[in-house]
């Protein structure tokens, strides 16, 4: 027997979730226009010159969604058009988490799940701005969870159809977003496996058609990683393997920091909820099956959460566990606690129901005025300077420039009006085979800053050389000209003095450009001229 399907929704529902994914796009549109590009966002700028199968780094999907906006605006490179992707692609999340959570649940959770994922600060920020990979990953990974509540919850007997064929190429999708999609993938197979209802869907022939569309679909990285000896999985793998001791300490301050990027009124109950849920899936045998005494609508509330904590689960506890002995970053984490919103925000309105109080709304949009006020007083700081000493627009001077870890975060029009304004350094930049940095990490900030106006092949010489290792062979420089460019602080100049001497035949300061904020310079970028490349710098791994 089919599942009744909701026979409609009531149009405030429709305005209301309209509503919501219209103020977070706006809201996130003003900070992709302000807030300047980092390392690694600029980073993947690069990809975009450099098309290919994958990269060292990570799945292609990220250099297709970081290359939209500049290909909609004609080409145009600056902070908004690199993230235009990003707004767009995290809309489409959004949406599908709100189906999901409307078809699992009540059209008053389908609005919790919506609106809290849409204030939270690391998905507003991380996944709904920034140009990451996570971005494209976090859009299947959507997507298959929608996916997912129409195939297991269609029929109360569940009978396997295509969306398993479907899931299988979602997963793939996601993992050409991120190697997460990897564990999206292991999810749902003990989602299956685990429960005896749905464990058919592992021997049906759907399932079956769907493992060479997921090995089809992951293609492109498969067919790089053998071109180049396994060295994406290799690199992502390593990550995983220990380099020191196991530290409880080190697992605390990861969960703290979650906590903070999670927002702690938002991360607190999240994680809360999400280990509650747990604790009554373990109590009930329900991932076994074992529901003989129980209603069967407690078993199909049951296999929901189960479905929605597979989803979760599995990349929070297994980095949670890793980050004991190994650095990880927050954002790894977070498309398992995306998926758990939707048990965050069934609690939210079973506290409603039986509470009657207004607890939860004050609760929601005190936390949101908050959060609203901090960003803003972030951006600001970013953009003028609002806190650093000195500064035009500096109003209370806590932070000192020297000390001031948001000057990274630089205006990359400046470095490029430097090169162009300034004669001597414009010229020797036109009659330059090349040019390189001393950073990986810099040189996405300064592809953005050059490559619209000299279109100049942007390489860099160090020894964690990630992409750059793949974009050229070693003799390629041997006997061109180059100009070096590199920031104060990441030892430009001394570098210029000691290291690169004995690969190029002279090399000359041509100048320096300074960055400023607030109307003070917060970064000076020094320019040289390398002239003839006498042998190839040594590279640990790529071409």
């Amino acid at each position: 027997m089919a599942i009744q399907r909701y026979p409609g929704v009531p149009a405030y529902y429709h305005r209301a979730a309209i509503i919501i994914l219209l103020a977070g796009f706006f809201v996130r549109l003003v900070i992709a226009s302000w807030l300047h590009p980092g390392f690694d966002e600029a980073y993947y700028y690069l990809y975009t010159l450099h098309p290919d199968w994958s990269y060292f780094d990570h799945p292609p999907l990220v250099a297709w969604t970081t290359n939209l906006g500049i290909w909609l605006t004609g080409g145009e490179v600056s902070q908004l058009t690199i993230r235009i992707g990003t707004l767009l692609i995290y809309t489409g999340s959004l949406i599908f988490l709100y189906l999901a959570a409307l078809r699992l649940y009540t059209l008053q959770i389908a609005i919790n799940t919506l609106a809290i994922a849409s204030v939270i600060p690391i998905f507003q920020i991380a996944f709904g701005t920034l140009n990451i990979p996570d971005t494209p990953l976090l859009f299947f990974w959507a997507m298959s969870l929608w996916i997912a509540t129409q195939e297991f919850f269609d029929y109360r007997v569940y009978q396997p159809s295509f969306r398993l064929t479907l899931l299988c190429f979602t997963v793939g999708l996601a993992c050409l977003g991120k190697y997460h999609g990897f564990i999206l993938g292991f999810g749902l197979i003990g989602f299956c496996l685990f429960s005896p209802n749905y464990r058919r869907a592992l021997k049906s022939k759907w399932f079956l058609l769907g493992i060479p569309i997921f090995l089809l679909t992951i293609s492109p990285i498969l067919y790089w990683n053998i071109l180049h000896n396994w060295a994406s999985f290799r690199f992502q793998s390593e990550r995983a393997v220990p380099d020191s001791g196991y530290q409880i300490d080190r697992l605390a301050v990861t969960l703290g920091v979650e906590m903070l990027y999670l927002f702690p009124t938002f991360g607190l109950p999240l994680l809360w909820t999400t280990i509650r849920s747990t604790i009554q899936q373990v109590r009930t045998f329900s991932w076994q099956g074992s529901f003989r005494n129980r209603a069967f609508n407690d078993e199909w509330d049951l296999e929901k959460r189960a479905l929605i904590l597979w989803f979760s689960l599995p990349l929070i506890l297994g980095f949670t566990l890793i980050s004991g002995y190994q650095q990880i970053l927050p954002a790894w984490k977070m498309p398992g606690y995306w998926s758990a919103t939707i048990l965050f925000a069934e609690r939210v309105a079973i506290s409603r129901r039986y509470s009657h109080s207004r607890i939860p709304y004050r609760w929601f949009f005190g936390s949101v005025a908050v959060i609203i006020l901090l960003l803003s007083i972030g951006l600001s700081h970013v953009a003028f300077g609002t806190f650093q000493t000195p500064g035009k627009f500096s109003i209370y001077g806590l932070l000192p420039i020297k000390t001031d870890a948001s000057i990274q975060l630089f205006d990359v029009k400046q470095l490029g009006r430097g090169l162009v304004e300034n004669s001597k350094l414009s010229t020797a930049l036109k009659k330059a085979d090349f040019v390189f940095t001393n950073r990986y990490y810099l040189g996405g900030q300064i592809g953005m800053a050059i490559e619209p106006i000299f279109h100049k092949p942007l390489t860099c010489f160090e020894s964690d050389l990630r992409g750059f290792a793949f974009w050229s062979k070693p003799k390629q420089w041997v006997g061109k000209n180059a100009i070096y460019i590199g920031s104060k602080t990441f030892k430009v100049d001394l570098e210029a003095k000691t290291i690169f001497p004995k690969y190029f035949q002279k090399v000359t300061k041509l100048g320096e450009i300074p960055i400023r904020r607030g109307g003070e310079i917060v970064e000076t970028f020094s320019v040289y001229q390398a002239q003839n490349m006498l042998k190839p710098f040594p590279r640990p791994y790529g071409n």
